[in-house]
């Protein structure tokens, strides 16, 4: 097998649960197809160290490809993920039909490619693990929700009527222990089954709201004195949630050139479908979000929105401009504040900035031009400070 995999000059790895199936390529085309068991760490991770090392090795970034990732890199072996979607279609435009070892066979092609366009980034472990608990907080404000949901459900199924704003606030949960405490109202009696069912509803609803808030306090603790965490929380419409979330699914900032690009990846950019030629008296045909790219961004972000246009200021006045005062296309409102609120997540993280509600003028814009001749303050490169304009003191 040594002499075999001299010849390797890249390999390509489709990943499974139990299992991958491995492809390695040479110089004259495919060396040899392996199956790489999962069940059994120790004997993985003998059979990665016999790899070789210095080929470029394709993962495909399918569901659980985090901890093969690390044992690979563990192994010496130099990994790349890439990009499900794209793969599949290439392999459709090649008319090859879908098995695991067309795939692998796919993956070992990648490398030989001109450029990397089916490259993903690889998150590391820290950012994965602070993944896992915003995105268990969100499963657990689902599940909470939900379990809100099914009470009022029973309340409407019975005719149990209450003027709490929020049933689950202070005097609302107070009456619900009361209510499962006697199984009555004044005007209601529950019978025996929706009894047992709102009690069971309500210490559900209990346990939630105590892992909920452990979770937040795990969150809390993690990011304590984060200088980042600290500047963003102070972006309008972000809170410590918000924040934590964010933080979480980009990761890096440095993974993306501008604003632009974490629009898209966060779904915020509008795409066109117009074709062919303009139709006079005819609006364009649909420009609209993308699909392909990270829904709990986009759904951060839009969350953020909804705060910052509640904050009023500059965000509610672009908030009207584009809804005629709210009154027509509010999503389209939320949209270009979230929109605008990619750009300034982007300038605060990547340049390391505090938030400003007015947003300091671009380098030689008029505006600064304006400024420095009104200041007084030296002309870039030059060391001599503009001349006053007439008339200003």
């Amino acid at each position: 097998m040594k002499k075999v995999y001299q010849k390797v000059q890249t390999g390509g790895v489709d990943v499974h649960y139990r299992f991958s199936t491995v492809s390695m390529r040479g110089e004259k085309g495919l060396v040899c197809r392996e199956r790489l068991d999962h069940h059994d760490r120790h004997a993985l991770r003998a059979k990665l160290a016999t790899w070789p090392q210095g080929v470029p090795w394709v993962l495909e970034a399918s569901f659980g490809w985090g901890w093969l990732y690390d044992e690979m890199v563990k192994a010496g072996l130099t990994v790349a993920l890439s990009n499900c979607l794209k793969v599949e279609k290439m392999r459709k435009a090649r008319g090859w039909v879908k098995t695991n070892n067309k795939d692998a066979d796919l993956l070992s092609l990648l490398p030989l490619e001109a450029t990397d366009w089916w490259k993903v980034w690889p998150a590391p472990p820290e950012v994965r693990d602070l993944r896992e608990w915003v995105r268990l907080r969100m499963a657990m404000v689902g599940l909470q929700t939900a379990t809100k949901n099914r009470i009022s459900a029973l309340f409407h199924r019975h005719g149990i009527m209450h003027d709490f704003s929020d049933l689950f606030g202070g005097a609302g949960r107070r009456f619900l222990a009361e209510l499962c405490r006697t199984g009555r109202t004044e005007q209601v009696a529950l019978p025996e089954g929706a009894l047992a069912a709102l009690r069971h509803q309500v210490r559900l609803l209990e346990h939630l709201r105590g892992q909920l808030a452990e979770i937040q306090r795990r969150l809390h603790r993690a990011l304590q004195g984060d200088d980042l965490s600290r500047r963003l929380d102070g972006v309008p419409g972000f809170g410590k949630v918000l924040t934590h979330a964010l933080m979480a699914e980009v990761g890096k900032m440095e993974r993306f050139a501008n604003h632009r690009r974490l629009a898209s990846y966060s779904l915020l950019a509008p795409q066109s479908q117009d074709t062919g030629e303009p139709t006079p008296g005819r609006a364009p045909i649909g420009r609209h979000l993308g699909v392909r790219g990270n829904r709990t961004l986009k759904w951060i972000f839009l969350e953020a929105a909804h705060g910052a246009v509640k904050s009023g200021g500059r965000w509610r006045a672009m908030f009207d401009r584009a809804t005629a005062g709210g009154i027509q296309d509010r999503q389209r409102g939320y949209i270009k504040v979230a929109r605008e609120l990619v750009k300034v997540v982007y300038v605060i993280w990547a340049k390391g900035l505090e938030y400003q509600e007015t947003p300091p003028p671009r380098p030689g814009s008029r505006r600064e031009r304006m400024r420095e001749m009104l200041t007084g303050t030296p002309r870039p490169g030059t060391g001599q400070p503009y001349q006053p304009m007439a008339g200003v003191q």
